[in-house]
C-alpha cells in the first residue's frame, strides 16, 4: 500500500491523504487550509473566480490527479473524517462521479453550513457510513471509529488492503463529553497496525486552564450562579459538546438558555442522529429570532420551521426585563452589537468566551469594555493533549507513526517511537 499526504505533513488544516493499493485509490479528507505557505491566515476569497487548474498551479488545491471535476476520475472514493472546513472545505471541487463517504452527522452539519455561510461544499454523491461497520471500496476495507472531538459524529479510520493496515486518527481527543470513546480505543485498540497517521494539533501549545469538558461546565455553573446581569456565551453552534456544557450549566444555575434560530436548527436536525441533545422545546431553552437567520430558512423553503420554533420564541424586550436569569449564546458579529443597543443597563454583565482565544480581537474587547461587560475565557481544546497522544500510540503500537495535522512534526521524534517524517507529496510504501 502507498500513502501520500498531499497536504498536512507540516501544517494544521487543509488535510488531504491518499491511500493507493495499486488497484484502488482513496482520498481521506479534502480540507481548506487554515494558513498560507508563509503561515499567514488563509482567506477563502482567494478562491473566488479561480479555476481548478489555477488553484492547483498556485498550490491552493493539492495536486491529485483524477480527483477534480472536469477531468477523468481515477479516484475510487473520498472519505471524510468530520465536518470541520479544514477537513471538508474543498469538496466542492471534487468530481461528482466520486462517491464521498461520511457520517450522517457530518452530512447534516455540512448541509447546514452550506445554507448559512458563503463557502459552500455543494455535496453530491454522498454515501453515509455507520460507525464500527466496515465497508469496501475496491480492494480496501474501511472501518470508521466514532471518536471524541469537538466536531459532532467525527471518525477515525482503519483502512486495510494488501495485507497492510493503516490507522488514520483524524482529529480526536480524550477529554470531551465522549471521552469513553477514547478510553475504549485505548483498552481495545485495532491490532497489527503498520502505519499510524497521528494528528498533533496540540504540539507547541499549552494545555490550557480547563483540562476537560467537565471542568468547563463546572466553571460556567459557578459563573452563572453568581451573576447579577445577563451572561453572553461565545462558542460555535456546531460544537455540540460545548452546547451541552452550556445548557447543563444554565440549567444547574437556574437560568434560561437563549439560543438563536441557527442553533435551534442545528440541534433539531441532529436529533435524528442523537436523541439526547438539548432542543428548542425543552423547558429551560428559548429561541431568539434574528432576521438574517429567518431569511435563510425562508429562502431554503423551510418557512414552516419559523412556526415550529414559535413556541420557544423570546423577544429582546423580555430578555432585557429578565437579564439576571438569562444565559445567551452569542457570536462576535453584527447581531451581538445590535443586541447591545437594545439591552439596557449592562453593567455587571459577563462575556464567557468559550473558543480558542486566538480569535479574540482588540475591537471585541473594546466593545465589552464600553458596555461594562466583564470577560472570562473558559475553554478546553477539541484536540488531544500530548500525553493522551502518547497513550494512544502506545496502545496501538504501530510499526510506524507519521505526523499529520501539526506544525511541529519534528517534535514527534522525541515523543514517540518509530516515527517517520515525510513531506507533502512524498510517496510512502508500507
Amino acid at each position: 500500500m502507498k500513502i501520500i499526504i498531499h497536504r498536512g505533513s507540516k501544517e494544521i488544516g487543509g488535510s488531504c491523504v491518499e491511500l493507493n493499493s495499486g488497484e484502488t485509490r482513496v482520498i481521506i479528507d479534502l480540507g481548506m487550509p487554515l494558513v498560507k505557505a508563509n503561515k499567514e491566515p488563509f482567506d477563502s476569497k482567494a478562491l473566488e473566480g479561480e479555476s481548478v487548474k489555477e488553484l492547483v498551479r498556485t498550490h491552493i488545491l493539492p495536486a491529485v490527479s483524477g480527483l477534480y471535476e472536469g477531468e477523468k476520475s481515477t479516484i475510487n472514493a473520498a472519505i471524510l473524517s468530520h465536518a470541520h472546513q479544514d477537513h471538508y472545505g474543498f469538496l466542492r471541487y471534487i468530481n461528482p462521479d466520486i462517491p464521498v463517504y461520511m457520517s450522517s452527522g457530518a452530512k447534516i452539519l455540512i448541509e447546514i453550513s452550506d445554507l448559512f455561510i458563503p463557502t459552500k461544499a455543494n455535496l453530491r454523491n454522498v454515501v453515509p457510513f455507520e460507525m464500527w461497520h466496515s465497508f469496501k471500496i475496491g480492494d480496501l476495507a474501511v472501518t470508521p471509529y466514532l471518536v471524541d472531538h469537538s466536531a459532532f459524529d467525527a471518525a477515525a479510520f482503519v483502512i486495510e488492503g494488501g495485507g497492510k493496515k493503516v490507522f488514520y486518527s483524524g482529529d480526536l481527543r480524550g477529554h470531551g463529553r465522549k471521552k469513553v470513546l477514547f478510553d475504549k480505543l485505548l483498552s481495545a485498540p485495532p491490532g497489527n497496525i503498520d502505519c499510524l497517521l497521528l494528528e498533533g494539533s496540540m504540539l507547541g501549545r499549552e494545555n490550557g486552564q480547563y483540562p476537560d469538558e467537565k471542568a468547563v461546565e463546572e466553571r460556567m455553573v459557578n459563573l452563572f450562579r453568581g451573576k447579577k446581569n445577563i451572561a453572553f456565551v461565545f462558542c460555535s453552534s456546531q460544537n455540540i459538546d460545548r452546547l451541552v456544557s452550556v445548557y447543563r450549566a444554565a440549567k444547574r444555575s437556574g437560568s434560561l438558555l437563549v439560543i438563536d434560530l441557527y442553533t435551534a436548527y442545528i440541534l433539531d436536525r441532529l436529533s435524528t442522529v442523537s436523541k439526547h441533545l438539548p432542543q428548542f422545546d425543552w423547558d429551560e431553552v428559548r429561541v431568539k429570532y434574528f432576521q438574517s437567520h429567518a431569511r435563510v430558512l425562508v429562502e431554503s423553503n423551510q418557512k414552516e420551521l419559523l412556526y415550529k420554533y414559535q413556541e420557544a420564541k423570546i423577544k429582546i424586550e423580555d430578555i432585557d426585563q429578565n437579564k439576571e436569569n438569562i444565559v445567551m449564546l452569542m457570536r462576535d458579529n453584527s447581531i451581538f452589537k445590535a443586541c447591545l443597543q437594545k439591552l439596557t443597563n449592562l453593567e455587571g454583565a459577563m462575556a464567557v468566551y468559550s473558543m480558542w482565544d486566538g480569535y479574540v480581537t482588540d475591537k471585541f474587547r473594546n466593545v465589552l469594555a464600553e458596555h461594562g461587560i466583564s470577560y472570562e475565557h473558559v475553554h478546553t481544546s477539541g484536540h488531544a493533549v500530548v500525553s493522551d497522544l502518547q497513550r494512544l500510540a502506545n496502545a496501538i503500537n504501530p510499526s510506524h507513526i507519521i505526523p499529520i495535522h501539526t506544525f511541529y512534526p519534528q517534535d514527534y521524534l522525541s515523543l514517540f517511537g518509530n516515527v517517520r517524517l515525510v513531506d507533502d507529496g512524498e510517496v510512502i510504501s508500507i
